[in-house]
């Protein structure tokens, strides 16, 4: 891919990440970039029709938002796979999911998104844009990566990430040792989910059990 269009895909990426942050600021984008070919990238980006520029404020255009979300979405689907499969350390997966949003396809970004189980988050914990395969929420895979309630009681799985309803969960479910990373053993469903932790047995509802992510082991 020529320098040109990795510059204009790495500004689409800026803005989207500053939209996100609530900022629209035409001078925070050129420093994000970091890049002498900014202005005049941004200069044909507007002319192509990717993004509108006033005084300091740079706005999608309806191209560039689909262009700057499809980017995201395969660089965060990239960083779920392999920080979360391939067990591949944070530098390396950003490295690595930078290089993945320029090659993967929309039907490979699918396959991947649903054998990941359709995650809402990044490792980061920012939001991965929904695709299709999402609403749909079809897959000719069984989900590497599900939520709590859909493993096998006797099962045990390795937790991935938690997307709680509640700010204040996280804190709690912390204290009792449901995080990212513990390996937890589902003993029942009924009444309540029952897990163990390590040595730790302990009872959650099913709200909290639909906002936890495992690997299965």
């Amino acid at each position: 891919m020529k320098k040109g269009s990795r510059l204009i895909d790495e500004i689409l990426e800026h803005i989207w990440k500053l939209k996100e942050r609530g900022s629209k600021s035409y001078a925070r984008v050129i420093d994000a970039v970091n890049d002498k070919d900014a202005y005049e990238a941004m200069r044909s980006m507007e002319k192509a029709g990717l993004v509108s520029i006033r005084d300091d404020t740079v706005e999608f255009d309806k191209k560039g938002e689909e262009r700057a979300r499809d980017l995201i979405r395969r660089h965060r689907l990239a960083e779920r796979l392999f920080y979360d499969v391939f067990e591949v350390s944070n530098k390396e997966t950003e490295d690595t999911a930078c290089e993945m949003e320029h090659i993967l396809s929309p039907s490979v970004t699918d396959s991947v998104c649903a054998f990941l189980g359709h995650p809402p988050t990044c490792p980061h914990g920012k939001p991965i844009p929904r695709g299709e395969c999402c609403l749909k929420y079809r897959s000719e895979y069984r989900p590497l990566v599900v939520q709590l309630k859909e493993l096998e009681v006797g099962s045990s799985g390795r937790i991935v990430f938690i997307v709680p309803s509640e700010s204040s969960r996280i804190e709690r479910l912390a204290s009792m040792g449901i995080v990212p990373g513990s390996i937890i053993r589902l003993k029942k469903k009924r009444p309540s989910f029952v897990l163990e932790i390590d040595e730790t047995t302990l009872a959650i509802d099913d709200r909290i059990a639909e906002e936890i992510y495992v690997k299965q082991i």
